[in-house]
C-alpha cells in the first residue's frame, strides 16, 4: 500500500467514525480466508461495515476524527478489524453469534456515542445497551404517566362534581 492509498484509507476511516458514531475494534487474526469472508457476509446482512486496517492507520483516523480515543490506543496491537454500525448493539450481537462457531472475533474495544468499552468481557454489556431512541421513549413515557393520572383524576372528579351540582340544583 503506497502513501496515497494509506492517506485515502485514513480519510475513509475518519469519515466513517464521524458518520456512524459507533465502532468496534476486533481481533480476527489467524482466521482463514473462508472464515473472514463469512464474517464479512454476516456483517453485510446485519448492516455493519467491516474494514481491516493497520493499527497505526486506525490510530491516525481516530486522531483526525477528534474526540478522546486515548484508552483505545493501548489495544491497537496485532491484527485489527473495525466494525461500523448505526446500531450500537448490532456488532456485539454479531460477535456473540460468531463466537458460537469459534473463539474469534475477539472484541478489543468499542466506541459507542463517546463511551469507550475495553476488552472482550464487555460483549454482554454492549448487547444490553439501549439506543438513544429507546431511552428518549422511556423518558417521555415516564413524563407522560403523571400527567395522564392527573387528567384521569380530573375527568372522574369532574363527573362527580357535575353530579353533586345537578343534585343541588334539583333540591333547589
Amino acid at each position: 500500500m503506497n502513501k496515497e492509498e494509506k492517506h485515502d484509507l485514513v480519510l475513509a476511516l475518519t469519515e466513517q467514525m464521524k458518520e456512524y458514531g459507533n465502532f468496534y475494534i476486533t481481533d480476527t487474526s489467524d482466521l482463514s480466508v473462508a472464515k473472514i469472508n463469512n464474517i464479512r457476509r454476516k456483517c453485510f446482512e446485519s448492516d455493519i461495515t467491516m474494514k481491516v486496517a493497520k493499527n497505526s492507520l486506525i490510530k491516525k483516523a481516530m486522531e483526525a476524527a477528534g474526540g478522546d480515543y486515548t484508552p483505545i490506543y493501548d489495544v491497537l496491537k496485532g491484527s485489527s478489524s473495525i466494525l461500523f454500525s448505526k446500531s450500537a448493539t448490532a456488532p456485539a450481537k454479531l460477535i456473540k453469534q460468531l463466537r458460537k462457531q469459534g473463539d474469534k472475533p475477539v472484541l478489543k474495544a468499542a466506541y459507542i456515542d463517546s463511551a469507550i468499552f475495553i476488552g472482550d468481557n464487555q460483549i454482554d454489556t454492549l448487547i444490553k445497551l439501549k439506543s438513544k431512541e429507546q431511552l428518549i421513549g422511556e423518558i417521555i413515557g415516564l413524563l407522560q404517566s403523571p400527567a395522564k393520572n392527573v387528567i384521569s383524576a380530573l375527568q372522574s372528579g369532574g363527573t362527580i362534581i357535575a353530579g353533586v351540582v345537578k343534585t343541588l340544583q334539583e333540591r333547589g
